[in-house]
């Protein structure tokens, strides 16, 4: 038998066009008879890692078609390693050891910007519907104020009230509803500083008991207001580095809601301590437990839970923005706040770090 017989596809050098065209038609059979076995093997295995990384998803994609290539022309000249053939297989392995690590490094680099693209899509979908949840919250916060001031102005302008004690009365109410007010464009004012990145601290050493001394000093009559109790304690006198207005602000927030969600003859109590490198502020009302679905949004911009009402005129509430605006000014002070059910309420726990020096 020659070496024509049996390696038909050999191409002899001398034949025609027409005479290669008819030899290429004669291997094509055994070309495909090799080729589409190893192709539906790849397509097997690309099944079962679709749902894998993807870098293994493109080295399959390299690998099936080069490999097919090469089982291809190895079955049609009947593995006899010509020169021409020998020199084939040897490109075909070049090919392999360039294209795989490509597709290793290129797999990664798309696994990483498909993950970023993901979780970029989701923050602007979580920004988007807490745009929307603050808005429907705000809205329905200033329309109530608003709605009041109107009436009350209205009632004072046609003379429906007239006695001194009773415009005295309405008076006192009109400011009282133009504080809340006030304090929920001062929220929407600071939130927005916060998540535009617009906040500038002027760091300093600040003695957290301190602050928290002046804090309780000013909310203690808006507790006995309600009959509630408020103990403080503090096991140190830690030291963080910070801005003195904006702890201030992250400490009333905290205490405020406290007391706010706290049924009378109930106890709020604030703790200060150092645990490891981190002054710890602890905050404990009796608010009887926030819903385990729900813990992890109490942060969230508007958000008040299945729990929450409109604030009374005698609270100075605002739109649900306290505990988001002390998350954002933890965080910008490089510390991190939680929350979770302890006794007969929930615990607001802030870590900052300690002021080095």
């Amino acid at each position: 038998m020659t070496a024509r017989e049996q390696a038909p596809g050999i191409i002899d050098p001398g034949e025609t066009f027409g005479q290669m065209m008819t030899h290429a038609l004669h291997i094509l059979p055994y070309a495909l008879a090799f080729v589409l076995p190893v192709v539906a093997l790849g397509t097997a295995l690309l099944y079962w890692v679709r749902r894998g990384a993807l870098t293994t998803t493109m080295t399959v994609l390299v690998l099936v078609p080069v490999v097919a290539m090469l089982t291809g022309v190895l079955g049609i000249s009947g593995f006899m390693f010509n020169p021409t053939l020998t020199t084939m297989s040897l490109v075909c392995l070049l090919v392999l050891l360039v294209t795989v690590p490509v597709a290793l490094v290129l797999g990664r680099a798309i696994a990483r910007r498909s993950v970023w693209e993901r979780e970029a899509r989701e923050r602007e979908r979580a920004a988007e519907a807490s745009r929307r949840e603050l808005v429907a919250w705000i809205s329905h916060d200033l329309r109530t104020p608003l709605a009041g001031i109107r009436a009350m102005a209205e009632a004072l302008a046609d003379g429906v009230v007239s006695s001194p004690s009773e415009v005295a009365g309405y008076a006192s109410r009109i400011s009282g509803e133009s504080r809340r007010l006030s304090g929920m464009v001062d929220d929407l004012f600071e939130l927005s500083r916060i998540t535009a990145g617009a906040l500038q601290l002027t760091m300093s050493q600040v003695a957290l008991r301190e602050v928290v001394s002046d804090v309780l000093a000013a909310q203690v009559p808006v507790a006995q207001r309600k009959r509630v109790r408020v103990l403080a304690s503090a096991a140190t006198a830690p030291v963080v580095l910070g801005s003195d207005p904006e702890l201030a602000r992250v400490v009333r927030n905290l205490v405020s809601n406290a007391i706010r969600h706290t049924p009378p003859d109930g106890t709020v109590a604030v703790q200060v301590d150092v645990d490891g490198g981190d002054a710890v502020l602890a905050v404990d009302d009796a608010c009887g437990g926030i819903p385990d679905a729900e813990l992890s949004r109490v942060f969230d911009v508007a958000f008040r839970g299945s729990a929450a009402r409109t604030p009374s005129r005698d609270e100075e509430g605002g739109g649900g923005l306290g505990l988001a605006i002390a998350k954002g000014l933890v965080e910008a002070h490089k510390g991190r706040i939680d929350a979770h059910n302890h006794g007969p309420g929930c615990r607001f726990e802030v870590r900052l770090p300690l002021a080095t020096g």
